[in-house]
């Protein structure tokens, strides 16, 4: 492990810990200079980026097909990738630039566990995956209408938001229930690692009859 690579990134990643340093090297270096991670985010790019994605895994039974929307530099589906081994991320990302570094980054990490799509979520084959994931990538409302429709009833949409998503939640009720969402659930994760938790929220989508 290296001496700037904090003491829990060993806890989250276990033996697979050198491919979450080549991924961090990697967002410093050539995701920094594409333009993907901002210059002052290079500084804290463990605990803000990495660890805040990774610690989502916590959220996802064993052995799921996850799509991760609008993955951008490959956040949070990369760092779960790395976690979990035993998802199949696929990440779907409509921009060119971004989707070919994530095709990049998937090769050079060996990562087998990973697809990368370039394309609009509300595009992909519905029904697809067990659950579909995403970080700051819309409202609420307009998420669940691209990701619950990617999901096999029964299945669920698991999205990183901030403090104001049950204000969010509340607000947009209605487009969610017209996607097929119910039982919405918010909770936090990474305590443990984390000074500031990561906030979830948590949407099944309705079997068809229920």
């Amino acid at each position: 492990m290296s001496d700037t690579t904090p003491a829990a990134v060993a806890g989250v990643f276990g033996d697979r810990l050198a491919l979450a340093e080549a991924y961090h090297e990697s967002l410093a270096t050539t995701a920094a200079e594409r333009g993907f991670i901002g210059p002052k985010e290079v500084e804290r790019l463990w605990e803000r980026h990495i660890l805040n994605c990774a610690v989502i895994a916590e959220a996802f039974g064993p052995g799921l097909k996850v799509a991760d929307i609008g993955s951008g530099a490959g956040l949070p589906g990369i760092p779960l990738a790395i976690a979990r081994p035993d998802l199949a991320v696929t990440l779907i990302e409509p921009l060119l630039k971004r989707s070919t570094y994530l095709g990049e980054v998937a090769a050079e990490l060996g990562l087998d566990n990973v697809t990368v799509v370039r394309g609009r979520a509300e595009d992909q084959q519905k029904g697809a995956f067990d659950a579909v994931t995403s970080r700051a990538v819309a409202p609420l409302g307009k998420l669940a209408g691209w990701s619950l429709p990617l999901v096999k009833g029964g299945g669920a949409m698991v999205a990183m938001k901030g403090e104001s998503v049950a204000e969010e939640l509340e607000r947009d009720r209605r487009e969610i229930e017209r996607a097929g969402g119910a039982d919405a659930e918010i909770l936090t994760v990474g305590g443990d690692v984390l000074a500031q938790p990561t906030t979830l929220i948590r949407i099944v989508r309705r079997k068809k009859g229920a």
